[in-house]
């Protein structure tokens, strides 16, 4: 029987030979693109069926992919995203190249379990806050580490780290090993995209596309983006489709006040 891989490739073969690659910049060369349905019981939050060979052959060949250096299409809990390794340099770029995105906005990084954070990450926190808010969609803004990749985000000290609260993301980062860039896959400044077919011009750029089929209610806001490098303080960069209840955590729980000052505002979550 036909891997998973080889029987997405070959069917979607037919339509994508008359699509042309984008008319923005320079030509690309194709991809042999595998767009890959996951099942639907584990389109939800948290469900990911272990007894299903198609579930595992999708997250094998999509892992497959990012560590052969190439951009990838993959639900989340709030919208679709585009994926690359974050340690890969050139993979990073692709996927400024794939988005048409300023070099100059940051790309988030995602990662499968808390622990994974202060890795990454110099985290101000106490851990029954990440805990509090992590996976969900939330975006959290902290100083990087230097283990993290220097030529993501090069221009910041701070990094935005995400734990989807989607089990295919998350055994996704589980498998790779290590943390994924992560950003809405859309045309950069373009709206937000909630099913796979409405970022189908990027398609011909990326080696896997992941169909977890529509995504949360539809609000197209992405996550909540706040800034927690400064001690005691927080600072809401992008409101998202979580802010009242992030918030309130923050305050509420944790005695955390809002921080009006200026501060640096480079680590964000990635978003369009």
């Amino acid at each position: 029987m036909k891997s998973v891989c080889r029987v997405a490739g070959e069917l979607i073969k037919s339509t994508r030979g008359q699509r042309s690659t984008s008319a923005r910049g320079e030509m690309r060369r194709e991809l042999e693109t595998k767009v890959l349905r996951l099942p639907p019981t584990s389109t939800g939050p948290r469900v990911l069926q272990d007894d299903r060979a198609d579930g595992a052959e999708i997250l094998s060949c999509t892992a497959r992919a990012l560590k052969e250096g190439h951009v990838v299409g993959v639900p989340t809990d709030t919208i679709y995203g585009l994926a690359c390794l974050a340690q890969n340099s050139e993979a990073v770029r692709k996927t400024y190249g794939v988005k048409g995105r300023n070099g100059h906005k940051p790309l988030a990084i995602c990662v499968g379990e808390i622990q994974d954070i202060y890795k990454y990450c110099k985290v101000k926190v106490e851990e029954g806050l990440l805990g509090d808010l992590l996976p969900g969609p939330v975006t959290l803004v902290f100083e990087r580490a230097e283990v993290l990749n220097a030529d993501l985000n090069p221009f910041t000290s701070l990094v935005g780290v995400r734990i989807p609260d989607h089990a295919f993301m998350r055994r996704l980062c589980q498998m790779c090993a290590e943390p994924l860039a992560l950003t809405s896959a859309n045309v950069s400044s373009h709206t937000s995209t909630v099913a796979v077919h409405e970022f189908e011009e990027l398609w011909p750029q990326l080696a896997v596309v992941v169909d977890g089929g529509p995504i949360g209610d539809h609000s197209r806001l992405g996550s909540t983006v706040v800034d927690l490098s400064v001690l005691g303080k927080y600072r809401v960069i992008r409101p998202g489709c979580a802010l009242v209840s992030t918030v309130d955590v923050l305050q509420r729980k944790y005695g955390l006040s809002e921080d009006s000052g200026g501060a640096e505002g480079g680590g964000g979550g990635g978003g369009r």
